[in-house]
């Protein structure tokens, strides 16, 4: 009787249906999506390489970019092999329990990042506020205490998800309106009073976007402050030009996310293949542009890249 009720309770699979509307263009959508996940893994996994085997680079700003690129390989892989699995073969189904799992690792490692970047924000402003107590102040043991707070913030947060949507009846079909398992989209199928969920979901998002947001603008409001005092133009420029990476993966990873809320809430008419679409984006623009923007514009970590690149030449001739 349990099992029974346990299967009318909870469905054994979803179906995601991939880009609805867009189904017959679904192989050549794989195409940019495929590029720019290799080129998240490629970038995200060189970046943690070099980190890793220079010890030049054990300091803060390093550690802290390496945990970027650690969550973007997370956050990039819990959706997109199952996304190209259903454009390039239709393999729509996935269990009841895969589903939440994947919905945990997709929302608390967006939450990671966010806060990583805020923790970036703080390297930014202790290395041109205060650049003689950059050592002293952003120590190995603060910077694990650091990471250990992001983890948990993000932990925290999703871990009720998965149980509130386990206690639902699903009366309202099993299929998916998206291409991969959001939480508001698996909501949609549920039965009974999901009141609180649409809240809990709404404040945290709107909890994690706005303060994580207001410390990094007020951490740039002291940072821009600080360069102006500066003595000469020179001085100012090469101190702003080291937030440069830092103000580019922000706008990288919030952009998207303020489009997107604009979009629901401006643009509800709109076909649903573009509000999934703008969410697609979300998830595989920045893993896949801050490899970029940090190699482009941080000189170590692109001196480090082009020597790679030399001594690889070298051994082929």
């Amino acid at each position: 009787m349990s099992a029974c009720n346990m299967t009318l309770t909870h469905p054994a699979v979803f179906l995601l249906v991939g880009i609805p509307g867009l189904e017959h263009l679904h192989i050549w959508i794989s195409i940019p999506f495929c590029s720019a996940y290799t080129l998240a893994l490629l970038g995200n996994s060189i970046l943690l390489f070099i980190i890793w085997a220079d010890s030049a680079l054990h300091e803060a700003m390093y550690f802290f970019l390496a945990m970027l690129a650690a969550i973007d390989l997370v956050l990039s892989s819990s959706t997109l092999p199952k996304m190209l699995a259903i454009f390039w073969f239709r393999d729509q189904e996935i269990s009841f329990y895969a589903c939440l799992v994947q919905m945990f690792f997709l929302h608390s490692f967006a939450i990671m990042e966010s806060a990583v970047l805020l923790a970036m924000a703080l390297d930014r402003y202790v290395a041109i506020c205060k650049p003689l107590h950059y050592t002293t102040i952003l120590t190995g043991p603060l910077i694990t205490k650091i990471g250990m707070a992001v983890v948990t913030r993000a932990v925290t947060l999703m871990t009720p998800l998965p149980f509130l949507l386990r206690r639902f009846p699903y009366c309202r079909g099993r299929v998916i309106a998206h291409s991969y398992c959001e939480h508001m989209a698996v909501v949609r199928l549920a039965c009974g009073d999901t009141r609180f969920n649409n809240i809990y979901g709404i404040a945290v998002a709107m909890f994690i976007v706005v303060l994580d947001l207001l410390f990094i603008i007020l951490s740039y409001i002291f940072i821009l402050r600080a360069v102006l005092q500066l003595a000469s133009q020179e001085a100012r420029y090469k101190a702003f030009g080291t937030c440069v990476s830092h103000i580019g993966a922000i706008l990288a990873f919030y952009t998207p996310v303020v489009i997107s809320s604009v979009m629901h809430r401006v643009a509800r008419q709109a076909a649903p293949h573009v509000h999934i679409l703008l969410a697609n984006f979300y998830l595989l623009f920045p893993p896949m542009v801050n490899p970029i923007i940090y190699g482009v514009k941080t000189k170590q970590i692109r001196e480090r890249v082009l020597g790679l690149l030399q001594r690889k030449d070298a051994k082929e001739r």
